[in-house]
């Protein structure tokens, strides 16, 4: 997909980068970018997604912004207080960065209809703040397959990984690492949360969703962890489990009736 004049000043300080370059460029141009909850991860992705110039970007929420979210929500402010997160980030979006088209979608992901929002994507970026969802995110794009960068905060410690079945076919699923039957004892509204814990892990997101649109750097099959206290990354090889139910070949919706309302982590 040609680069316009306007683009290639806009985006000149990437396309020097020889991972990139104009054919980079273009690649995420012609992306197709889905993210699913627009809490404190999502508009951070959103955002860094658009500026460097994805194409098409789709933002999936049924929530609205609440006076809580605005310390780490930071692409929203008191007079969007009540309204749709995802009606109100694609406004602003549109306004800041033209080249982009962003729509916005009003639903809550489930397993019912993930495959019709999923199905068009290139990549999914997970930044939703339930297991339940995570799980159908999950699910949809390991049967695809379509490639899903998925990242979680609470307190001062963060995670995230991908999952890219032709990159890495032996590496494990979020099933893998967090079972449908997990029991999870902190809930959104008690684990707590700081905004710059969850700027970190949506830059390191969004830099993997960009690298897996480039074909560049080694993303997937590892699990990384941010510890915000200790200022330490760690890493671990994901690998799959041979009884999952989903990456191994047997998909049980009826285990994620377990998962109901709880809540994983704070966004």
């Amino acid at each position: 997909m040609p680069l316009s004049d306007d683009e290639f000043m806009r985006y000149s300080r990437q396309i020097l980068l020889p991972e990139v370059g104009e054919l980079g460029q273009s690649a995420l141009k012609k992306a197709k970018v889905l993210i699913v909850g627009v809490g404190g991860l999502g508009q951070l992705a959103a955002q860094y997604l658009a500026a460097a110039g994805v194409g098409q970007l789709t933002l999936v929420d049924d929530d609205r912004v609440e006076r809580s979210n605005l310390p780490r929500q930071l692409l929203f402010d008191d007079k969007d207080i009540g309204e749709y997160k995802s009606s109100r980030a694609r406004d602003k979006l549109m306004q800041r960065y033209p080249n982009s088209e962003i729509n916005g979608i009003i639903k809550r992901l489930s397993l019912d209809n993930a495959s019709g929002i999923i199905e068009w994507a290139d990549i999914v970026l997970d930044c939703s703040d339930n297991l339940v969802t995570r799980h159908h995110v999950n699910q949809t794009c390991v049967s695809f397959p379509t490639p899903l960068v998925t990242a979680s905060v609470a307190h001062f410690s963060g995670f995230l990984f991908a999952v890219d079945l032709k990159q890495a076919p032996d590496a494990g699923c979020y099933a893998c690492l967090f079972p449908q039957d997990s029991i999870v004892t902190k809930s959104c509204s008690t684990a707590g949360v700081l905004g710059p814990m969850v700027g970190t892990l949506a830059s390191i997101q969004t830099l993997m969703v960009i690298n897996l649109l480039l074909g560049v750097g080694k993303v997937c099959g590892k699990l990384l962890r941010f510890n915000g206290l200790e200022f330490k990354w760690r890493e671990a090889s994901l690998s799959r489990n041979p009884k999952c139910p989903v990456c191994a070949g047997v998909i049980n919706p009826l285990l994620l009736d377990a998962q109901k309302e709880v809540c994983h982590a704070e966004y």
